[in-house]
């Protein structure tokens, strides 16, 4: 009953202070070090002379919440000796100089790692720069840029760039333990960035890249050998309504990702790809949350053995090995169980239950794919999360998934942040 009357009351101050028309004075900022006061009100929808207004202060809230500089904010809000109204933002930052590590094995004994150095707020506004090196047979390297508010509140840019080298098993009708090849990728990308709202932003932008792909070993089933220029133009939109408190994640957000790919060598025909990633965060009790991520993409069904979904232990199915297959469509559900089991001060242990299942379409077969003990996996398992609450994505985790399939494999994987 009290947290009616509580609720009312919050109500009724609201309605009154628009009724009056309650002016802001100012914007203040506090506990910001390194993240500069002036991003953080170039960022704020509400502005010194506006009405004053709690949904629109939460809102920016939230947003500040969602910034990997800042790991909590909350709001003040005080009467100004001019009868206006001073607001308070209050941040609590984090540590964004991150390295990232990932590494991951199976029972066959396959190994590979990515390591990195990312700060996720350069020059205090929230820029995101860095890079990663990858062992996974061969050597690989990126570098990446990234600011969402570059040029405003709603436009920003990025640019990245990639090498990345692979042992890739590629799929022919006549299939053989040797048919392996060494990938290579070299990409050039250039996205223009615009947050619409609190709730929706948009990508589009061009990437030119380099396929080059090699047989390993003696060719003496004379496999195809391809190097090929091309062009991929890209959109992306995002719906998020993601809530944070700490570790804890609350809310639902969707990304669409649409690609279409064009060759320079006109005996290639051009394709189209495009995935959705949905997301549903539940808080469980004070201790609890359950997550969820649904993966459904298409692209064009060519009877290709270089098909663009692949089937990945450090992407898709934990434990299940690392780029086993591939397909031209992809349904992948991850859901897992996260329960906090000791907090003090800034440290978080978190366990977690899971089971990662997906299916795959062949390489110009059809939907019944699908449904084909062959491509089905499913992979439940446990692990363990080692957070730092006052540094950005600090978060250890290890999985260990066991399949249950047909020709099913096990594993660990090892990694910085959630799985997703």
């Amino acid at each position: 009953m009290n947290k009616i009357l509580f609720f009312g009351f919050l109500l009724g101050v609201s309605f009154c202070l628009k009724a009056q028309n309650a002016i802001v004075a100012d914007v203040k900022v506090q506990g910001n070090e390194k993240l500069k006061t002036s991003f953080i009100k170039k960022i704020a929808s509400i502005k010194a002379g506006d009405v004053l207004d709690s949904l629109r202060i939460d809102a920016d809230i939230k947003l500040l919440k969602r910034l990997p500089s800042i790991s909590h904010a909350s709001y003040q809000v005080f009467l100004a000796e001019d009868g206006k109204y001073n607001v308070f933002y209050n941040i609590e930052e984090n540590f964004t100089l991150i390295p990232s590590v990932n590494f991951y094995t199976t029972d066959n004994d396959e190994f590979a790692y990515r390591i990195g150095l990312y700060e996720f707020n350069t020059f205090g506004r929230n820029i995101i720069f860095g890079g990663f090196y990858q062992k996974d047979v061969y050597d690989s390297y990126a570098i990446n840029f990234r600011a969402p508010f570059l040029f405003s509140r709603h436009f920003g840019l990025a640019v990245n760039y990639q090498d990345l080298t692979t042992l890739e098993p590629v799929f022919f009708d006549d299939r053989t333990e040797d048919d392996q090849y060494k990938y290579n990728n070299e990409s050039y990308e250039i996205l223009g960035l615009y947050r619409l709202n609190f709730n929706n932003r948009f990508e589009l932008g061009v990437n030119y890249f380099t396929e080059d792909y090699q047989f390993r070993g003696d060719n003496v089933n004379n496999r195809p050998e391809l190097k090929v220029h091309k062009w991929l133009l890209k959109g992306i939109y995002e719906f998020n309504n993601l809530d944070y408190f700490y570790q804890y994640v609350d809310g639902f957000r969707s990304i669409l990702n649409l690609q279409y790919v064009t060759s320079m060598d006109a005996m290639l025909p051009d394709f189209f790809i495009g995935w959705n990633d949905f997301f549903y965060f539940k808080r469980i009790g004070e201790r609890g949350n359950w997550a969820n991520r649904l993966r459904m993409g298409l692209s064009s069904n060519d009877e290709t053995p270089f098909a663009p979904f692949s089937v990945d232990n450090n992407l898709n199915v934990r434990g299940v090995g690392n780029t086993i297959d591939r397909g031209t469509g992809v349904v992948v559900l991850n859901t897992e169980y996260r329960h906090t089991l000791y907090e003090k001060n800034w440290f978080v242990l978190q366990g977690n239950v899971f089971v990662d299942a997906g299916s795959w379409r062949n390489p110009g077969g059809d939907f019944g794919d699908f449904s084909k003990a062959d491509n089905v996996k499913v992979y439940p398992g446990l692990g363990l999360r080692f957070i730092h609450k006052k540094i950005y994505n600090a978060i250890f985790r290890i999985d260990y998934g066991y399949g249950i399939s047909e020709n099913a494999t096990k594993g660990f994987v090892f990694g910085i942040g959630q799985y997703f």
